[in-house]
C-alpha cells in the first residue's frame, strides 16, 4: 500500500487529521521514573502510542531528538517505529539535505525501517527529491515555510509580494505527483497557509506551529484545508502529550477540528465530505462506509420491485459512488484489500456497473485491465472482450452486487471462451442466500467486502434503521 493510500485509510477509520510527533524530548517528558532517561523516554513514547492509536491518521518522529541521545536514541528510534502500528503511516521528520547521502538515506529509512514518508529540504533542487521518489510508494514532505523569526530574512526575500517560499511551492510541485510529495509549513499566519494552498490545491500540508500564541485555529484550518475538508495534516499540541490522559484531549481536539472542517468545507463544491455522527466502541471494519452509502441512499429501505419481477424490502444501488470520490477511494482501499491475496494477470470488470470499479482497480494496484461485453456490436472489429490479453492467462473478474451470481457467470463464461482462466469473483456486497456455493459448484471462488447481513445489522446499532425495518429485512430472507 502506498502512503497516500495508507494516509487517507488511516484518516478514515479514525475520522482524524491530527498526527502525533513522537519525539524523546526530555524538557516535554513527565517526570522520571527510573533514573534511566532512555528507558523513561521509551516507557513515555509507548504510552504516547497506546493513548493515540485510534485517534490520529500518522506518527511523526523526528530524527534529530533521537540523534542528540547518541547510540542510544537511534536505537529508541528503531524500537519506537517498530511499535507503531503497521496501518498508521510514519513521516520521519529529517529535513535531509545532503544531496550525496541521499541514496543511501532513503534506503535506510524506506527498506530498513519501513518509513512511509520523510521531510526533506528543497534548497538542493528535484535532484535531491529525485533520490526519495524512486521509491514509488512513499513520500516526501518539501520544507516550503518555518515560522523561526530569524528565516523571514530569506524566506521573504526578494519582496513580500513574491516571496521565496512561494516559488519553491511553485517548483517543487513539479517534482512528484500529488500522491508522492507535499509540503510542509510551519507558520502562525492564515495568509501564508492560504497562499501556498492557492498554488497547490491538490498538494498535502503538513503543518508545525499552529498552536503557537497568536495563531487562530479557526482560520488557519480554513486557509489550509481543501475544498473537501482534506490535506491538511494537523500536530497534537506538545503540552497535551506531557499530560497523565492526552487521550481525552486529543478526543476532543479530533472533535473540534472536525466541526471546523465541516463548517469550512465548500457548499459550492462538487465533492461532499462525510463525517460520522454515531461513535461505537465495537465497530464493524467497515462500519464508517456502511453509514456513508446509506447516508447518500445508496442502501434503502421499503417495497422494490426487482429486475426478476420479486419485491424486496431494500434496494441497494451503487452507481452513486462514481460521484462521491471519498466514499469511492474507500471501496477501492476494501477491494484491493481483498485482491492483493489472489493470484491473476488482469482484472475484468462486468458491464456496466464494476467498470468504474475495476478501472480504480487497475490504476490502483498496476495491472492491466479487460472487460466482456455486454453485447457484441455488429460493426468494427466485433470483439466480445475488450483490452488486450493473451490466451492461458488469469483473470479476476470484479462485480458490485452478488445477487444470483448469473451476470458474474456470464461474463467469466465470455472470458473463458476467449481462452482465459477465470478462478477468483470479487464483489462489494453479497446477497448471501447460498449464492457463493453456487458459484463454488461452477468451479469459482467468490469473495466480497460486505454481505447484506452485515450492513443490515450495522445500519441498526447505528440507529439509521428502526427493528421493524430489521425484521422486514430478516423476514425477506
Amino acid at each position: 500500500m502506498t502512503f497516500f493510500d495508507k494516509l487517507n485509510t488511516a484518516i478514515a477509520r479514525n475520522d482524524s487529521l491530527l498526527f502525533v510527533g513522537l519525539d524523546p524530548n526530555p524538557e516535554m517528558m513527565p517526570q522520571h521514573k527510573t533514573g534511566d532517561l532512555i528507558e523513561d523516554l521509551w516507557t513515555w513514547l509507548q504510552f504516547l502510542i497506546s493513548e493515540t492509536a485510534n485517534l490520529v491518521c500518522a506518527y511523526k518522529p523526528t530524527l534529530g531528538f533521537y540523534e542528540a541521545l547518541g547510540s542510544r536514541g537511534l536505537e529508541l528510534l528503531e524500537r519506537t517505529l517498530a511499535a507503531i502500528p503497521d496501518d498508521i503511516p510514519i513521516i520521519l521528520d529529517a529535513k535531509h539535505s545532503d544531496l550525496n547521502t541521499s541514496t543511501t538515506f532513503a534506503r535506510t529509512i524506506f527498506q530498513n525501517w519501513q518509513v512511509d514518508a520523510v521531510t526533506i529540504n528543497g534548497y538542493a533542487g528535484q535532484d535531491h527529491a529525485a533520490l526519495f521518489l524512486v521509491h514509488p510508494d512513499k513520500a516526501v514532505f518539501v520544507l516550503c515555510c518555518t515560522s523561526n523569526p530569524g528565516a523571514i530574512a530569506l524566506q521573504q526575500y526578494p519582496q513580500n509580494s513574491s516571496p521565496f517560499y512561494l516559488h519553491l511551492a511553485r517548483e517543487a510541485k513539479t517534482w512528484g505527483t500529488p500522491e508522492q510529495l507535499g509540503f510542509e509549513v510551519g507558520t502562525t499566519s492564515s495568509e501564508v497557509l492560504s497562499q501556498i494552498r492557492a498554488i497547490a490545491p491538490e498538494r498535502l500540508i503538513l503543518t508545525r506551529s499552529i498552536w503557537a500564541e497568536g495563531g487562530n485555529i479557526n482560520k488557519l484550518l480554513t486557509a489550509g484545508l481543501n475544498a473537501n475538508g482534506s490535506g491538511l495534516l494537523i500536530p497534537v499540541p506538545q503540552d497535551i502529550l506531557s499530560q497523565d490522559n492526552p487521550a481525552k484531549e486529543i478526543y476532543s481536539l479530533r472533535q473540534e477540528i472536525n466541526q471546523i472542517r465541516l463548517e469550512n468545507s465548500q457548499e459550492d463544491s462538487n465533492c461532499s465530505v462525510w463525517l460520522p455522527d454515531v461513535c461505537l466502541l465495537d465497530k464493524q471494519p467497515h462500519f464508517d462506509l456502511i453509514l456513508q452509502l446509506y447516508d447518500i441512499e445508496c442502501i434503502l429501505f421499503g417495497n422494490f420491485v426487482q429486475a426478476s419481477g420479486a419485491t424486496f424490502s431494500y434496494y441497494i444501488d451503487l452507481r452513486k459512488i462514481i460521484s462521491n470520490p471519498q466514499i469511492f477511494h474507500q471501496i477501492l482501499l476494501a477491494y484491493a484489500d481483498i485482491l492483493k491475496n489472489l493470484n491473476f494477470d488482469r482484472i475484468a470488470g462486468i458491464p456496466y456497473g464494476s467498470l468504474p470499479t475495476a478501472t480504480g482497480l487497475a490504476l490502483h494496484l498496476n495491472r492491466p485491465m479487460i472487460f466482456p461485453r455486454k453485447e457484441v456490436k455488429a460493426h468494427g472489429t466485433r470483439r466480445l472482450i475488450e483490452g488486450l490479453f493473451h490466451p492461458g492467462e488469469t483473470v479476476v473478474v470484479v462485480d458490485d452486487i452478488l445477487i444470483s451470481g448469473k451476470s458474474a457467470m456470464e461474463g467469466a463464461a465470455k472470458l473463458e471462451s476467449a481462452g482465459l482462466n477465470v478462478e477468483d469473483i470479487v464483489v462489494f456486497m453479497d446477497h448471501e442466500q447460498g449464492v457463493k456455493d453456487r458459484l463454488r459448484q461452477n468451479g469459482y471462488r467468490a469473495h466480497s467486502v460486505l454481505t447484506l447481513s452485515e450492513i443490515t445489522e450495522t445500519l441498526y446499532k447505528a440507529g439509521r434503521i428502526t427493528e421493524e425495518q430489521l425484521k422486514a429485512f430478516e423476514e425477506s430472507c
